[in-house]
């Protein structure tokens, strides 16, 4: 299977085999299915086959029914297969029940998530996050994970918590919980003083959001490099999850304006909920952003699906009202005409080829600095206080001492150039 170092690098070992299981009832799971395909081969499984069961009620003992079960195990047995990934969250019961009957693994999508997250969060803080969802996930199921967190060795479903002498004591579990979530608090402060020194600069914050393998780390290399900041760029590849960890960067547009960008992890649909609650701390960056860019994948068929499950998590961490931009990337790939997002603003760009990035940027400039006002003062010497905050506070582009006061040419938003009008000169 695949697996990955500190810097994201592929490491090759023996790739694990699997069979999907979906539980269909009312709606179509297909895409749900095709999703959890491509979750299997970012962890590093080589997905043989699929099978979905129809019912209107889950099973309590194996969520599919007892004649599914034996087709599976058959299936498995003459497929060769070492893996069942269920595209349901499933009970210790159930794991249980399913390993034994199936003779193989059996992991659910929750898991496998969490798994590649676990293989791929490289800061401290991402990786104390995946570790609380982890233990937040298996404590319920101590039961159930019994022989997975017995046996030796790695592979899909057994990084993290779990490995090091099987932690089934509930007790040990909540200690380690408590453990975390104070280190996360400290981390959470660290992040607060960050953001008060951001607010005191008055730097607006661009947060990019959407759906995983949207393209948002791309986009946001290719305004490094129109910033002159290629080595400031940061890792990116077409997979699921490529980068866990939040990123800031600041860009200089050609004004000479600066912003800060954050790029933020990807969403998915199901994502775990405890992965959500561990992740809030880190997500709560984009409630403090000025604007958020909506990153879109226009080449695939079903982003407005991709919309949705976006739109639902920002308004689950209370970012859903914040003002955006809906950018519609990956225009160089075949896509069917897009549909606009109705009261928001829509760009369609290309982070690979540059496509429309200088528009992208103008409406950058436009929403965060449209009210804002080059002004040309003189302050007099004995009002250091007044040059101290336009050199720290305000964007200055030109600083000079002139005989009789200091000589600014600044960018200032309204309610200052209204306080400091009076030392304007023509």
């Amino acid at each position: 299977m695949l697996r990955f170092n500190e810097n994201n690098e592929v490491i090759r070992e023996d790739q694990y085999k699997a069979i999907l299981v979906g539980l269909q009832r009312t709606e179509d799971i297909s895409y749900s299915m095709e999703e959890l395909c491509g979750l299997a081969e970012a962890a590093g499984a080589e997905v043989l086959g699929s099978m979905v069961q129809s019912l209107d009620k889950p099973n309590t003992a194996t969520l599919i029914g007892k004649g599914k079960v034996e087709e599976l195990a058959e299936m498995a047995k003459n497929m060769e297969a070492d893996m069942v990934v269920f595209n349901e969250e499933l009970t210790g019961m159930q794991l249980r029940n399913l390993e034994d009957a199936i003779g193989i693994r059996v992991i659910d999508r929750t898991i496998l998530i969490l798994d590649i997250f676990a293989a791929r969060a490289s800061s401290k803080e991402g990786k104390l996050q995946v570790e609380l969802a982890q233990l937040k996930y298996r404590m319920p199921r101590l039961t159930g994970f019994g022989k997975s967190l017995s046996r030796l060795g790695g592979g899909i479903g057994t990084r993290g918590p779990g490995e090091k002498k099987l932690e089934t004591d509930r007790r040990h579990i909540e200690r380690r919980v408590n453990d975390i979530r104070a280190e996360l608090a400290q981390l959470k402060n660290t992040r607060n003083v960050q953001r008060a020194k951001r607010e005191k600069s008055q730097i607006p914050v661009v947060a990019l959001v959407g759906y995983t393998n949207s393209g948002k780390s791309a986009l946001m290399n290719r305004l490094l490099s129109l910033s002159d900041k290629e080595e400031k760029t940061v890792f990116e590849e077409n997979m699921l999850f490529a980068t866990l960890d939040i990123q800031q960067r600041s860009v200089t547009l050609d004004s000479g304006r600066q912003f800060i960008l954050i790029d933020t992890v990807g969403f998915v649909s199901k994502l775990p909920h405890s992965l959500i609650e561990a992740f809030k701390a880190t997500l709560e960056e984009v409630t403090y952003a000025d604007l958020l860019l909506h990153v879109v994948d226009s080449s695939y068929e079903n982003h407005d699906f991709h919309i949705d499950v976006t739109n639902k998590v920002m308004n689950e961490i209370g970012a859903g009202d914040k003002e955006k931009i809906m950018v519609f990337n990956k225009c160089d790939l075949p896509h069917d005409q897009i549909i606009q997002t109705a009261g928001e603003e829509n760009i369609e760009v290309s982070a690979k080829t540059g496509y429309n990035i200088d528009i992208l940027l103008e409406r950058l400039e436009e929403k965060l600095f449209g009210d804002y006002i080059l002004a040309k003062l003189l302050i007099p010497f004995d009002k250091g206080d007044i040059s101290s905050y336009l050199y720290s506070e305000a964007t200055v582009n030109l600083m000079e001492y002139k005989e009789n006061g200091t000589y600014f040419e600044v960018q200032l938003k309204e309610s200052d150039y209204q306080r400091f009008k009076k030392y304007e000169v023509v």
